[in-house]
């Protein structure tokens, strides 16, 4: 056992502890510490969440300055020290688990510890020394966690999305170019895994970009609810413990020192159990991931064989694919993406669930939702990263098959549907069929058009948009269509 003098003592309601000596955290740190060895993953492994909580303790003592209840000395220590903590200093100083009960009291003490004792520190006092800086009365002044916490982890959120944003944005990017790289491609269309029409390779990959934008732009609108807070809320909503116009003093600071557009919900008592900005940033993240799951699955598809499948695309190789098969390799890229979506929309089940478990004038369940959503942007933001710069940039069109399925497909016969007739193109089909003949020798065959005919409405750039196409048909094949 390490001797005494590597600690300080410190006390709460339940008893006494040791605290190593040099920890700017306090007892209560380390009661979550021994009480919740749940994920693993600690609060130090999210900087933004941290730095949330010293955005909202700085605004804080600001406001109890301003209204003379929080002294110039001690103001000042804790604004300073709050800083110190947004610039990323002192984060190893916050090693709880992400995963507590409690309803985030163990995150908040244990910011209000970190933050009175650096602050101790800066006055030029003893850690550990609370008589001239609190956590409770001075880094906790007008506050509660049930507050604090929520409003902390929203900014926390707030921060970390920009991150997934800019992986989004090169996936955007990536898929742009790729449309324009196979705009030239002509390839088939499928419908329920079965041959379809024609259009261009490009094509699919700019509709892959569309779908992206869309979520992208959803994951910026839900982000706006994140910055309503309920600042001043305290216990329950009532404000109780806070001074008279700390709440509009408070947002007034927040605003001034982010650039935000912070605001405070219009009902208080509402807002403190309410937890419907993180329910739905979790469902964009999970619609986001439905869609990525769909392009993973096209991919693995289109890629498929690659000599035995569809093999339109070649994803590039990332590694052997198997222990027995030789020359084998797999999409391992798309792969990892759609178990990470799986996780993730798993993520949002959480986050669900723990919104439902709201009673009366509190959510207790907070901690896994806030988890939960820190670890999917995480997930989500390596997992797009990795899709992009090993499987996107690096695709392949595989211009000889892809000429090759179209040619042989019996899917061309949609396209002369307008000009013969759906019944004549049912027949044409049927016989392609039969006989293992194109569609483009057929039609020659039986002189139903002529080869400039063919060729007109066969040119790509035919096939791929609403046209109108001026096509004499022979008398005896319009009797046919009638």
């Amino acid at each position: 056992m390490e001797d005494n003098k590597d600690f300080r003592e410190e006390s709460d309601l339940i008893g006494n502890k040791l605290i190593p000596k040099n920890a700017l955290y306090g007892i209560n740190t380390q009661r979550c510490i021994e009480n919740f060895k749940i994920s693993g993953k600690t609060m130090s492994e999210y900087p933004n969440l941290i730095k949330g909580f010293a955005i909202i303790k700085k605004a804080a003592a600001q406001a109890n300055n301003s209204l003379g209840i929080l002294s110039k000395e001690k103001a000042s220590a804790i604004i300073q020290a709050c800083e110190e903590i947004y610039s990323g200093k002192y984060h190893d100083q916050f090693p709880i688990d992400m995963i507590q009960g409690g309803a985030g009291t163990s995150c908040n003490m244990c910011v209000n510890e970190v933050i009175s004792n650096r602050a101790l520190q800066i006055m030029g006092k003893e850690l550990g020394d609370y008589h001239f800086c609190s956590p409770y009365d001075d880094a906790n002044k007008s506050q509660s966690t049930n507050d604090a916490y929520p409003s902390a982890c929203k900014l926390g959120i707030y921060l970390e999305t920009p991150t997934l944003l800019k992986s989004l944005e090169n996936l955007i990017t990536s898929f742009d170019k790729k449309k324009e790289e196979f705009k030239d491609i002509l390839k088939i269309g499928r419908t329920q895994l079965q041959d379809a029409v024609p259009m261009t390779l490009g094509q699919t990959f700019g509709a892959y970009s569309s779908s992206m934008k869309e979520e992208l732009n959803l994951i910026k609108e839900v982000s706006k609810k994140l910055l309503v807070l309920n600042m001043g809320a305290t216990a329950i909503g009532t404000g109780i413990c806070s001074e008279p116009g700390y709440c509009g003093l408070v947002i007034e600071y927040l605003r001034k020192n982010t650039g935000l557009d912070i605001s405070n919900s219009k009902d208080l008592i509402f807002a403190t159990s309410d937890t419907s900005a993180l329910v739905h940033y979790s469902a964009a993240l999970k619609s986001l991931s439905l869609k990525l799951i769909k392009i993973c699955n096209d991919l693995r598809l289109l890629s498929s064989g690659p000599r035995c499948g569809i093999g339109e695309i070649n994803l590039p190789k990332a590694q052997p694919g198997s222990s027995i098969m030789p020359g084998k390799i797999n999409p391992v890229m798309p792969e990892v993406v759609g178990q990470i979506c799986y996780k993730v929309i798993g993520n949002d089940t959480t986050v669900m669930l723990g919104s439902e478990n709201a009673q009366l004038e509190l959510n207790v369940f907070e901690p896994v939702m806030v988890y939960s959503i820190f670890e999917s942007i995480e997930l989500l933001t390596n997992g797009i990263n990795t899709l992009v710069d090993k499987c996107i940039n690096g695709i392949q069109a595989n211009l000889k098959h892809c000429e090759k399925l179209v040619k042989d497909s019996t899917t061309l016969v949609t396209a002369f549907n307008p000009y013969i007739g759906y019944k004549a193109s049912t027949k044409l089909s049927d016989e392609c069929f039969e006989t293992d003949k194109g569609i483009y020798d057929l039609i020659l065959e039986k002189k139903i058009l002529n080869k400039e005919q063919v060729d007109l409405i066969l040119k790509p750039e035919n096939l791929i948009k609403p046209v109108k196409l001026d096509i004499n048909i022979n008398k005896n094949e319009s009797d046919e269509k009638k």
